[in-house]
C-alpha cells in the first residue's frame, strides 16, 4: 500500500469526493471490508472530542482492526517529545495515524516524517472528515449535490475552510455570511475559485446573513468561539450577535432546507434555542455520517 495522507479536502479530486460520499451512503446496508484485520491505527488527539473519537474508532473496529486512544498528556505533542521523533516512532508501531491538532503545521510535520498514513481528524485550518460527512447527508437527503445552494453563517473558520472547498469541487454553490474581520482568508479562497472554475460553482462572501439564506437548499452554521479562542469569547459573542440562525433568517430558505450543525452547538448562540431539536434528525444524522464516511474513507486507503 502507498502511503497516501489526507490533511486537506483538497488531497482528493473532485471524482473520489463524489465516489467517496455514495459509497458511504451504500455502505450503510453493505457487509464492510476487512481491511484494517491486523492492523492498528494510533489517535493522536491534542483537542478533546467526543464524534470525532468515537467514529474512528468505531470505523476501525468495524474495519477489523485496532484503534488506539493517545491524550495530550500522554503525548506532549512538540513539548515533551519533538513532532518528528513521535511521527517516527508511531510509524514503527502502527499503521496509521488519527491526529487532532491545534496547528496544522503540527499535521504537515507529522505526515513529513512518518513513514505510515496521516489523516486529518481536525486543525485549525481545516476539518476535512466532517465536510465530506456533510456532504454524504446532504447528497443522503437530497439526492445530488451540483447546483445546490449552501449558506454558511458565521465565523470563517477550519470546518467552513473545507465545506467552500467541498462544495466547490463539486458544483454546490457556497454563500457565507461572516462579519469582515472573521470572514474567509485569501489563501482558501484562491484554491477554492479554481475549483470552482471547473465545476460551475458560485462563491459569495457577504456581511448580511439574510443575503445568504436566500433561496438555500443548506443552512449551515458553527460554534462562533472554537476550542483555543476562549479569551476571544465575549468579543466574538458581539461580532456574531446578528448571525444566529434562527426562525427569521430561516424564513429566507426554501422550505424543505436543511439545517447542519457539526456540533457541539451553543444553544441560545449560533443556534436559537429549539432549533437543533426541530432538525435534530438532519444534525445528528450529521454526526453518524462521520462514522460511515471515515469507515468508507479507511476502507479505500487500506484496500
Amino acid at each position: 500500500m502507498a502511503k497516501r495522507d489526507i490533511l486537506s479536502v483538497a488531497d482528493f479530486t473532485p471524482g473520489e469526493i463524489e465516489q467517496l460520499v455514495k459509497q458511504a451512503v451504500k455502505s450503510k446496508k453493505e457487509a464492510w471490508p476487512q481491511v484494517l484485520a491486523g492492523k492498528s491505527i494510533v489517535l493522536l488527539f491534542e483537542k478533546p472530542s467526543l464524534r470525532t473519537r468515537m467514529s474512528f474508532e468505531l470505523a476501525v473496529h468495524q474495519l477489523g482492526g485496532y484503534a488506539m486512544y493517545m491524550s495530550p498528556e500522554e503525548v506532549g505533542l512538540g513539548k515533551r517529545e519533538s513532532v518528528p521523533d513521535v511521527a517516527h516512532v508511531l510509524s514503527r508501531y502502527v499503521q496509521g495515524i488519527v491526529a487532532r491538532t491545534f496547528q496544522h503545521r503540527t499535521l504537515e510535520t507529522l505526515a513529513e516524517f512518518s513513514s505510515i498514513p496521516v489523516i486529518n481528524a481536525l486543525s485549525d485550518y481545516e476539518h476535512p472528515c466532517q465536510a465530506l460527512a456533510d456532504l454524504t447527508t446532504i447528497y443522503e437527503r437530497k439526492g445530488k449535490l451540483k447546483g445546490l445552494n449552501l449558506a454558511f453563517v458565521g465565523d470563517g473558520n477550519n470546518v467552513a475552510n473545507s465545506l467552500l472547498l467541498a462544495c466547490s469541487m463539486v458544483g454546490i454553490n457556497f454563500l457565507i455570511a461572516s462579519p469582515q474581520e472573521y470572514s474567509l482568508k485569501d489563501n482558501i479562497l484562491m484554491i477554492a475559485n479554481k475549483y470552482a472554475e471547473k465545476s460551475g460553482s458560485q462563491i459569495m462572501l457577504l456581511e448580511e446573513p439574510a443575503m445568504a439564506a436566500k433561496d438555500a437548499d443548506v443552512i449551515y452554521t458553527d460554534v462562533w468561539t472554537s476550542m483555543g479562542q476562549e479569551e476571544e469569547y465575549e468579543q466574538r459573542c458581539i461580532a456574531f450577535a446578528e448571525y444566529q440562525v434562527n426562525d427569521k433568517l430561516l424564513a429566507y430558505a426554501k422550505k424543505d432546507a436543511l439545517v447542519m450543525h457539526p456540533l457541539p452547538a451553543h444553544h441560545g448562540e449560533e443556534v436559537a434555542v429549539g432549533i437543533v431539536d426541530r432538525y435534530r434528525s438532519v444534525i445528528f444524522d450529521q454526526a453518524e455520517n462521520r462514522l460511515h464516511f471515515q469507515r468508507t474513507l479507511l476502507a479505500e486507503l487500506y484496500k
